[in-house]
């Protein structure tokens, strides 16, 4: 029975204790622990809900409320045997559904997603010997005998392996009584890293940052950013704290914003502790999920490395958390519970009072504002590892250095590449456009290829000669005839996507050895593995793609990097467009010149004279980044005002208008704050769900949260819409 109350009661001899429910509801549910059942917060325990039975978690009192009626109340039905939710876990999940606005289900879902791993593993089946069997000896048994004389049990599959035996030897042999069937623990999840192995030679200033953050480990809650050019060898600073967290018998959680193509951090992990990490990330199978939550939550995973969500895992000694590429837009929750796991890192850090260090050669301007104001500390490092120098930058105006008739490559790109090519180096082009081309129109009537429920267009995708929406996932066969007209071979692709590229340089150098890496291209960490493996062995000249080219990956003969449209990402009214352009291209330039050989970067451009590409030739990112500050500052936009925006959407687009001024009506009003809007979202419609957007600008002393709250508490949202709420939004689509 649902109760405000949650406080523990003596009720005859039984307790009243509250359980969360991983369910989309506000609050926690009053249960009934029968006699003998001792219950404590943080337990996982079964409970009827209705005419079904459910898993949620005994959460903490809630006190000074009324309780629900004692007859009224349910019993728990059992404790399920699994470890707790810490306590600091608990804590976590209410603050993240308070400041979200999120209902605290919600979030507890994403601490409890594998309802597998509440069930402990199985133990391992196992033989032993009895010597007291019937029958005749022969040499497959002799063997047998050797290996489980006067040993422990063994299973099945290594006394197989051990004994040279099949496994119907064994099994006869336990049938005629010479062994006998035995169960095992299971064997451990993941091996303990190894803090004896030493890591590569630091340099002076690599070991100083190294022993910086080694000495914050067991000293309270801070925060680092660690601030280094590309190439300086951020990775193996932030290993050495990771040592000394682990030494300290800790807990470390890594975040990284792409896992699953981060197979060379996995690789430099396991060359410095020995063993591979627990990973967790979307695509590992449902077998890994649960035994990674399992080790988490019982401390046998010493070492995480996951996407955002890893930061809900039930981590019981969590000692250090360590956010890699902090910058990373991937970091931004933009579905269900929308949450930016950079900011909640830090929060679970104060939780735990743990230290935190963020990582980036580009920290993104919150970062930077939070160091200057002495809320974070920054470590430095200026230079790359063993004397490698940075990428010489230069801008290519497209509008003097224009490329041939329905070619994409500048005059100055295509010697550049040539040169390169001819030298033996290899050489990359970056073009944030997945597929052919992002529009596909008939010359003859004008008809553009649109998603049937979104306002977007379809990508025209040539390798498998398809469309596709890149935002529901709708797609189609390449048509031969117009739709609208029934006209036949007028059907034209405009603009480049990375197969379009690539289509380009294979013309114009037919010996070269090309590949495409976009997420269409590379499924999942095997395959990213396998083609950045052919990177390195030298197979590939020329490398095409998108931006998980620029996500930390180590190209020792990389000599060239082009970009093809690097105005891209300053279209739109995204107040972050210009921050997020320099980060990424700045990213993506860090790939060339790594080793001995320099390094040259080279941007086609429309706007050669915008701050972003001016400070990414200069290589003056502070100026830049004061240029940033200063016109967000005096526009009061973040870091130096609060945003909060209202998504509104539904199938009927009069009955979301309506409601929209209703909502209007209601918004609150007062001083130190703002609601524009409703206004149509730039995506109006998506997934077949037309969509309004409300925007609530703050002054930074005030907060959006309790404004928000009162303003939905006012309304009345019909069955048939939906009302997202997005602190601090980092997309305005």
């Amino acid at each position: 029975m649902r109760s405000g109350a949650t406080s523990s009661l003596d009720l005859n001899g039984q307790t009243r204790v509250a359980v969360l429910l991983p369910l989309p509801l506000p609050g926690a549910y009053d249960y009934r622990a029968p006699e003998g059942l001792a219950l404590a917060p943080g337990d996982f325990v079964s409970i009827p809900l209705g005419a079904r039975e459910v898993v949620g978690v005994v959460w903490d009192p809630a006190l000074g409320r009324s309780p629900v009626a004692a007859a009224r109340l349910r019993d728990v039905s059992r404790l399920l045997p699994a470890p707790p939710l810490p306590a600091v876990s608990r804590r976590f999940v209410d603050w993240v559904a308070g400041y979200t606005l999120s209902p605290p289900g919600a979030v507890l879902r994403m601490a409890m997603s594998v309802p597998g791993a509440l069930v402990p593993p199985r133990p391992l089946a196992a033989f032993r010997w009895l010597a007291a069997g019937t029958g005749k000896s022969t040499p497959a048994r002799e063997r047998v005998r050797a290996v489980l004389r006067d040993g422990p049990p063994r299973p099945l599959s290594e006394l197989v392996l051990e004994a040279g035996v099949g496994p119907g030897v064994i099994k006869a042999m336990a049938a005629a009584g010479w062994l006998e069937a035995a169960r095992l623990p299971p064997a451990p999840a993941f091996a303990a890293p190894d803090l004896k192995r030493k890591g590569p030679t630091l340099s002076p200033a690599q070991g100083e940052a190294a022993r910086s953050l080694s000495g914050d480990i067991g000293h309270g809650f801070k925060t680092t950013l660690l601030d280094g050019v590309t190439g300086a060898g951020k990775t193996e600073v932030y290993f050495e704290a990771i040592a000394a967290a682990l030494d300290s018998g800790r807990q470390v959680l890594v975040l990284l914003p792409e896992i699953a193509l981060s197979a060379e951090w996995l690789e430099r992990f396991a060359a410095r502790f020995g063993v591979a990490p627990a990973v967790w990330h979307s695509e590992i199978s449902p077998s890994e999920r649960r035994r990674a939550w399992r080790a988490a939550g019982d401390g046998e995973a010493r070492v995480v490395v996951g996407a955002r969500s890893a930061l809900f895992l039930p981590f019981p000694d969590l000692g250090l958390i360590v956010v890699d590429e902090e910058h990373d837009g991937a970091y931004k929750q933009e579905e269900g519970v929308i949450y930016q796991a950079r900011d909640m890192a830090v929060v679970r850090a104060r939780l735990g009072d743990i230290p935190i260090v963020l990582v980036s050669a580009t920290p993104s301007l919150e970062t930077v504002r939070n160091v200057a104001t002495g809320r974070y500390r920054a470590v430095h490092l200026a230079h790359r590892h063993a004397g490698a120098s940075l990428p010489l930058v230069a801008a290519v105006d497209m509008r003097r250095d224009r490329p041939p008739a329905r070619s994409w490559l500048s005059p100055s790109l295509r010697q550049a590449l040539t040169e390169t090519l001819a030298a033996g180096d290899q050489a990359m082009l970056f073009l944030n456009r997945r597929g052919y081309a992002p529009l596909t129109l008939c010359r003859h009537c004008g008809h553009r290829f649109q998603c049937p429920t979104c306002t977007s267009w379809l990508v025209e995708h040539r390798f498998g000669a398809r469309l596709r929406c890149h935002h529901c996932g709708f797609e189609m066969a390449r048509p031969d005839v117009c739709p609208a007209c029934a006209t036949a071979g007028e059907l034209a692709a405009c603009g480049p996507g990375v197969e379009r590229l690539a289509e380009e340089a294979a013309a114009l150098f037919p010996n070269a050895r090309i590949a495409t890496m976009t997420s269409d291209t590379v499924a999942g960490p095997r395959a990213a593995e396998a083609l950045i493996g052919r990177v390195r062995a030298k197979e590939i000249d020329l490398l095409i793609g998108t931006q998980i080219i620029a996500k930390g990956h180590n190209f020792p003969g990389l000599t060239l990097v082009g970009v093809v449209d690097a105005d891209l990402g300053l279209i739109g009214g995204d107040l972050r467009a210009a921050e997020r352009t320099y980060q990424l291209l700045h990213q993506v330039g860090g790939r060339a010149g790594r080793a001995d050989r320099p390094g040259r970067v080279l941007l086609q451009t429309y706007s050669a004279d915008h701050p972003a590409m001016m400070a990414l030739v200069s290589g003056d990112r502070d100026r830049f980044l004061e240029q940033e500050a200063a016109g967000r500052r005096e526009a009061g936009l973040p870091p130096f005002g609060r945003l909060a925006a209202l998504i509104v959407s539904g199938g009927d687009a009069g009955a979301l208008d309506r409601f929209c001024r209703v909502l209007s009506r209601a918004a609150p009003r007062g001083e130190g704050f703002t609601v524009l809007g409703p206004a149509p979202a730039p995506l109006a419609i998506l997934r077949g769900r037309h969509r309004r957007r409300f925007l609530l600008k703050c002054r930074h002393d005030v907060r959006p949260q309790p404004l928000v709250r009162a303003w939905l508490a006012g309304v009345k949202v019909p069955g048939a819409l939906r009302v997202q709420v997005d602190i601090d939004p980092y997309g305005f689509l």
